[in-house]
């Protein structure tokens, strides 16, 4: 087997700011259904799904175009955004001999975080293959010549001409945005959120002083586990000036920063309380006592907690 070459050492990575990619068609409503079985229907994987998988290809495997088949459905986040945050491990065995070429290490590290737009750098049938499968999801992938970037495959020793097989075990899928209930705030005087389809937000500064205190609102109510001020969280955020209501820092163009909430936004988690996994939060700083500047506007989207790096 080999091990991990550079271009697909994204396994290793935590997610960096890349610009998404487009997304397939109805990938909004991610209603998943297969594609042709013919291919996948000869490969043979057993053992359990998020385990290290055992896969049997009658040699040699070649295919004109890429086609996938879930092996087992999860019931977790959806995978639905180019920059989205994820947890993959996979094997990819050669067409041509059936051996291994790539394997992940499945070893239950949660902290191995990458973006969606990372593996589909490396393998762009990913893009379609991988649309709408959910956390728990096991997938057989049959990848024709092309599928895999192309310094990617001769990094795994794959021939211009030869196809491959992936099985992939989707371990963690963070949000993407925010989702959950609106909650109804009767505060006056602060910003207004507007969001576009995709979940960013938009920021209306009203024409007002800023409050001279922290303030803070839940504008949508996630269902996810509870968070605290320590514990590291992936985000997605922005902040704006209150005097001019320009954007001044956002991860929206990218993929989502791991921020605790107290680093992110001194003296949020002390006026927030419960504050769960698919909330979103509208945080107000005044001016620091002393300084000039502009009071700071944050609209954070709780998207999952990360686990911390196994030792």
């Amino acid at each position: 087997m080999r091990k991990i070459p550079a271009a697909l050492a994204v396994l290793g990575l935590a997610a960096v700011g890349l610009a998404g990619c487009a997304l397939p068609a109805g990938y909004d409503d991610c209603s998943r259904t297969a594609s042709d079985g013919t291919a996948t229907d000869l490969v043979t994987v057993s053992g359990e799904s998020g385990a290290t998988p055992d896969i049997a290809v009658p040699t040699p495997f070649h295919v004109e175009s890429a086609s996938f088949a879930d092996l087992a459905q999860g019931e977790g986040p959806t995978i639905s955004g180019g920059a989205q945050a994820l947890v993959l491990d996979m094997q990819i065995v050669s067409g041509e001999t059936g051996d291994i070429v790539y394997q992940s290490p499945y070893d239950g590290d949660l902290s191995r975080v990458t973006s969606f737009d990372q593996w589909v750098q490396a393998v762009p049938a990913f893009e379609s293959a991988l649309a709408c499968a959910t956390e728990g999801s096991r997938t057989v992938v049959a990848l024709a010549p092309g599928d895999i970037e192309a310094e990617a495959a001769a990094s795994l020793g794959l021939a211009e001409d030869e196809s491959a097989v992936a099985v992939v075990d989707i371990q963690k899928v963070f949000l993407p945005h925010a989702q959950g209930s609106l909650v109804y705030n009767d505060a006056r005087g602060l910003p207004t959120v507007v969001r576009a389809p995709d979940g960013r937000p938009g920021i209306l500064v009203p024409d007002a002083d800023a409050p001279e205190e922290v303030a803070a609102q839940t504008l949508i109510k996630g269902t996810g586990e509870v968070v605290t001020g320590d514990q590291p969280i992936r985000v997605h955020y922005t902040e704006v000036s209150w005097d001019s209501s320009s954007v001044t820092n956002s991860t929206w163009d990218g993929a989502p920063a791991t921020e605790t909430l107290d680093h992110l936004v001194p003296g949020a988690a002390k006026v927030l309380e419960d504050v769960t996994v698919g909330s979103q939060l509208l945080v107000v700083l005044p001016a620091k006592d002393g300084e000039t500047g502009s009071a700071r506007v944050f609209v954070i989207d709780i998207l999952g907690v990360d686990q911390s790096p196994t030792q």
